[in-house]
């Protein structure tokens, strides 16, 4: 086994760094660390150089032009399921965060090749690089969507049931980790995400981010089914001391459930966003209920009692208060 570069901390890897979870990163990572540098590699599918240009400046690198370590913020426009384009980006790199992915149940519903191909083909790529260019550390974006249709609260040791395509594309990320961690000797750390939610949300598609811009534009909320579907929400600050943890754990090859380990149904979040967006804003907000969407779990909530004693992951932020930073937000960017 070929040793990894496990000592570095300050040259990192941001795949989907254009994104919304992306560029919250590239804040705290600006904002608190001393001479980052730091490679972003994004498709702009979702995320935009506008986006990125909110939190930094940057110079935009064509993969010729890569040479070593990235100086200040980088971004190369490219593709994870292109492995030349991963290969190329790994160099130089101590630290990678993966974010970028093909998200949500609905998308790998309609398109299960599109996702397998980006969420599996890509991580495959992406970890096969990391290998190539020694890069120690490994953290990978997944989700409560690889256990599946368990009974809850979802924590580790439950025997993954994807229902969706996405889930199962989220599962084999998961696999690839521990067995690159176990062979290899990289650092691998899995996340699975619990619903993320916060400020720079405005390209998501997921429950608060859309229901507070349809709610600010005068539209009628749709919940799908009867809305006694449960999820886990957690801001956007915690998620990402989260993915910092996982950066500096000595452990590799594990999951950890990134949530709140509380469960709100969609009924009971939907109603939240309504009181707050009527008391803020003077408007009137109505709720429908259409048919229930294929793949969607029942309930899911999390078990974080593995991230608390292995990571010292605990989440700070309550969720009215988090929903008010969040819609100042998008009320702010309407203006």
């Amino acid at each position: 086994m070929s040793e990894m570069k496990t000592d570095g901390k300050n040259r990192w890897l941001i795949s989907g760094g254009c994104g919304f979870i992306g560029i919250s990163l590239l804040a705290y990572l600006l904002e608190k660390k001393q001479n980052i540098q730091i490679r972003v590699l994004d498709n702009l599918t979702v995320g935009t150089k506008d986006d990125l240009l909110e939190v930094t400046s940057f110079s935009e690198t064509d993969l010729a032009a890569i040479s070593g370590s990235p100086k200040g913020v980088e971004l190369v426009v490219g593709d994870i399921r292109d492995y030349k384009t991963c290969l190329k980006c790994c160099d130089g790199i101590d630290i990678i965060v993966h974010l970028a992915a093909n998200t949500g149940v609905a998308p790998s519903v309609e398109n299960p090749r599109l996702d397998m191909e980006s969420n599996v083909v890509g991580i495959f790529n992406l970890i096969e690089a990391a290998r190539t260019n020694k890069v120690g550390r490994f953290v990978f974006a997944s989700s409560g969507a690889a256990v599946g249709e368990v009974v809850p609260p979802i924590h580790e040791e439950k025997t993954p049931r994807p229902v969706s395509p996405y889930g199962a594309s989220k599962l084999a990320g998961e696999a690839y980790c521990s067995a690159y961690s176990r062979t290899f000797g990289i650092k691998t750390v899995s996340l699975r995400f619990g619903n993320v939610y916060g400020p720079r949300s405005k390209h998501k598609s997921s429950v608060v981010a859309k229901f507070i811009k349809q709610a600010l534009a005068g539209k009628t909320l749709e919940i799908y089914g009867d809305g006694s579907q449960t999820r886990d929400y957690i801001y956007i600050d915690d998620l990402i001391q989260a993915i910092i943890l996982s950066t500096q754990t000595a452990v590799g090859g594990e999951v950890f459930q990134i949530a709140t380990y509380k469960e709100t149904t969609v009924n009971e979040i939907t109603h939240k966003i309504k009181a707050l967006i009527e008391s803020d804003t003077g408007k009137t907000v109505n709720i429908i209920y259409g048919k229930p969407r294929l793949g969607d779990v029942r309930r899911n909530y999390s078990d974080i009692s593995k991230a608390k004693q292995i990571l010292g992951f605990v989440p700070k932020h309550d969720l009215t208060a988090g929903l008010k930073n969040t819609l100042e937000y998008f009320m702010r960017i309407e203006r």
